[in-house]
């Protein structure tokens, strides 16, 4: 899809742009300032990426295969993913797990034990070295979604319903490619901290925006935040949306994953930060794909809207 210049100067059609302080005001379940979703990443690193692949820089380091580097990564779905879970149990946080197609294939156990657990399943397209990107072709995309969604269908029995693209990647077509095949809501953008309705063709989707600076690998890993501060930034991020919750809702979407999170020394602070979160009124702990049928139910009931604009969409 080729970009254009819109009238407020986005370059793309894939949303209407708008400010937070001039759509109606956003209401959650109970009266919540907050909804709080946590995405837990269990994903695949391949020893021997196919060819012809597109992985973001430095994701092997040493060349293949890169034991340290696809062992590291590997903890996450050995250990780590069992001590998250554990964790947000703890504080009645239902888990959406993000899980590519590899590790729905490969790993019955641990897609079991989710199932189990009672954890909403998002695909997360074929493995962590298998970005999408704009060097597909518009038929090597569709068939790498199909080949995600499929998998996790085998392996749960159910569509997922929504989908967080291997390190953020999108092609141009990316959210009108997954509004056909059936998905529901999108991880990918940044952008916001309400839901908001994607423009597609065909099929109906919309955005739930992750916090880009609270992402564990992003604030660990390259911002270099000791674990301590990066607990202080969850808790500081999520006090200052809980104040502005009284204007309108706000939605918080942390995504951790499990093999940086979930190691020992990390969870101690994690279990305190969310400890806090918790322990706040007026917090709304659900899974994305909760958060996005109450926000769409919303927008076509109208509920949510004071001093209204008529039957107008929430954006």
């Amino acid at each position: 899809m080729p970009a254009t210049r819109g009238k407020v100067g986005m370059d793309h059609p894939h949303y209407e742009w708008s400010p937070i302080i001039n759509r109606p005001k956003l209401k959650w379940p109970n009266g919540a300032r907050v909804a709080l979703a946590v995405v837990v990443n269990v994903e695949h690193m391949e020893w021997n990426p196919p060819e012809g692949h597109y992985q973001v820089a430095g994701l092997y380091t040493r060349g293949l295969p890169d034991i340290r580097v696809t062992s590291h990564r590997e903890y996450g779905k050995r250990v780590g993913v069992y001590r998250l879970l554990d964790v947000l149990e703890k504080h009645g946080i239902p888990a959406t797990v993000s899980m590519d197609g590899l590790t729905a294939k490969n790993y019955p156990f641990l897609v079991k034990h989710c199932v189990e657990r009672g954890c909403e399943i998002i695909a997360h397209g074929v493995s962590l070295s298998r970005m999408i990107t704009s060097q597909m072709s518009e038929a090597e995309e569709r068939k790498e979604i199909k080949a995600s969604i499929d998998a996790i269908k085998a392996a749960t029995g159910k569509m997922p319903m929504g989908w967080f693209g291997p390190e953020y990647g999108e092609s141009h077509r990316t959210p009108q490619l997954l509004a056909e095949a059936g998905i529901r809501y999108v991880c990918d953008w940044v952008n916001d901290e309400q839901p908001y309705p994607m423009t597609t063709k065909k099929g109906e989707l919309y955005a739930l925006p992750m916090n880009l600076d609270l992402d564990d690998d992003f604030a660990l890993r390259d911002r270099k935040y000791p674990m301590d501060e990066y607990a202080k930034l969850l808790v500081d991020a999520f006090d200052t949306m809980h104040k502005d919750g009284l204007e309108t809702g706000r939605a918080l979407t942390l995504n951790l994953h499990a093999w940086t999170s979930g190691q020992p020394f990390r969870t101690y602070y994690l279990d305190q930060a969310l400890g806090r979160m918790m322990g706040k009124r007026s917090v709304w702990a659900a899974t994305g794909g909760e958060i996005i049928e109450w926000y769409r139910k919303q927008g076509k009931k109208g509920r949510c809207r004071e001093g209204g604009r008529g039957d107008s969409p929430l954006h």
